[in-house]
């Protein structure tokens, strides 16, 4: 499953941008000679008319080659239809037409996904983590988050997402919530918790969860520690070498905290008491030993019930949505990845195919509409990708034009080659890291 979800989203992207290029190509008067999804030896091909149509082995990208002078001989009759030959704002519309046509899709996949009967989640605090930034600041558990640094939010997706631009700004965050009837500013303290770089663990360390959980096991992990003393989904748990386990979160702390100590656990199942000898496994975390037992919590269903809210959303609200979530997004990509290049984004959160595949699919097997919401993601990041002034990227060849525009002549064709060359240098090295990064997840799970 995970391979075909990765490859029809990947298809799919492909495709689009690729006939982004080549309705604006055609609509230009451009003659367009191949037109193939992947890269490398074709699998398949036909030519119905003037296009070569072709399905490539490395389904990783593709392509849209037009008639262009500078790269072959052009028949006098097809002069003025070489790509080279058009006016430059053509040739600029052609360049953009790729990306553009990512953010395009995006906007009519979440259209899909944003409208008719919608669940979000309540910007509710259900658990707040002892020792976090979180706990520090003193935000407590049924808050509920108003704002971020005076930006209003309205569920989870945008407090998330608002925070982690505050981080990656490296400004510093504050939490407008109401408790009862009281409002109240919570202010962070993100550089004593680490915080500062935007990475796969800031959330974990800021110590923030819209669920809550009950002190009781909701899933057991075969061949764990908690399966080898004979915990089962149900237990609830009351009491450890006789000191009441108050909630989930003091139970986790107490195991990673104890590897490797073997400790009576008193349990209450199917209303009798049990007392159970549980010995935490001792695990590697961080360069230190930490305790785990395999053992999942239930989730307070009660409180779960005032986090979900539901709404029906018409198709005209919902196209005006994606059209706003599209240009956030794209913002907030751009943002990432400035940030990155300054430092505060960490490195470690770019990822490559394999993570990609990965998420393709666990959101397949969750059903059609997360599919269609992360190959939207992937989109509005392909197409703003492409865009950056990188050479070699569309973005690059756009560039191009408008030094063209304000010199009134075209680059010397040596600079345009060590453009190009610096530009592969860039993106390989990009690609080199990703993929590094996909590695290291893997063999760190």
């Amino acid at each position: 499953m995970t391979l075909l979800a990765f490859l029809l989203v990947i298809g799919v992207l492909v495709t689009f941008h690729e006939f982004g290029h080549f309705l604006a190509a055609r609509a230009c008067g451009i003659k367009v000679l191949t037109f193939s999804i992947g890269f490398g030896r074709k699998l398949i091909s036909w030519q119905p008319g003037e296009t070569e149509w072709r399905i490539a082995l490395v389904p990783l990208g593709g392509f849209v080659r037009m008639l262009d002078s500078r790269e072959g001989e052009v028949p006098a009759a097809d002069a003025a239809r070489a790509f080279d030959a058009r006016p430059i704002w053509q040739r600029m519309i052609v360049v953009s037409a790729g990306p553009l046509a990512n953010l395009l899709l995006a906007v009519l996949l979440f259209s899909w996904t944003m409208s008719g009967a919608q669940t979000t989640i309540r910007p509710l605090i259900g658990t707040v983590v002892a020792q976090t930034a979180a706990a520090a600041a003193g935000v407590q558990a049924g808050d509920r988050v108003l704002a971020v640094n005076g930006q209003p939010v309205a569920d989870w997706t945008e407090l998330r997402g608002t925070i982690a631009d505050v981080i990656a700004d490296g400004g510093k965050l504050q939490l407008r919530v109401q408790r009862a009837q009281l409002q109240q500013n919570l202010n962070f303290d993100l550089e004593r918790f680490e915080l500062q770089t935007l990475n796969e663990h800031t959330f974990a360390k800021l110590g923030l969860m819209p669920v809550r959980y009950l002190p009781q096991v909701g899933a057991v992990l075969p061949g764990g520690a908690g399966a080898r003393a004979g915990l089962l989904t149900g237990d609830r748990l009351l009491a450890i070498d006789g000191r009441p386990v108050g909630n989930w979160e003091a139970w986790v702390a107490w195991v990673q905290n104890h590897p490797g100590r073997q400790v009576k656990l008193q349990v209450q199942r199917a209303g009798k008491l049990l007392l159970l000898n549980l010995r935490p496994d001792a695990v590697e975390q961080d360069g230190q030993q930490v305790g785990r037992i395999g053992v999942a919590p239930a989730l307070d269903q009660a409180w779960m019930r005032q986090l979900l809210q539901g709404k029906q959303v018409p198709a005209g609200d919902a196209v005006v949505a994606a059209l706003h979530r599209t240009v956030e997004l794209s913002g907030s990509t751009l943002h990432m990845m400035f940030a990155m290049l300054t430092g505060t984004v960490s490195l470690d959160a770019l990822s490559g195919p394999l993570t990609i595949a990965e998420y393709a699919g666990k959101s397949a097997d969750a059903g059609l509409d997360a599919l269609l919401e992360f190959m939207a993601l992937i989109s509005v990041s392909l197409g703003v990708f492409n865009l950056l002034p990188i050479p070699v990227l569309d973005g690059g060849h756009l560039l191009y034009h408008v030094i063209e525009l304000i010199r009134g002549r075209p680059l010397p064709e040596r600079a345009y080659e060590v453009g190009q060359r610096l530009g592969m240098a860039f993106i390989m090295t990009v690609m080199l890291l990703a993929l590094f990064n996909d590695f290291a997840r893997l063999l760190g799970q």
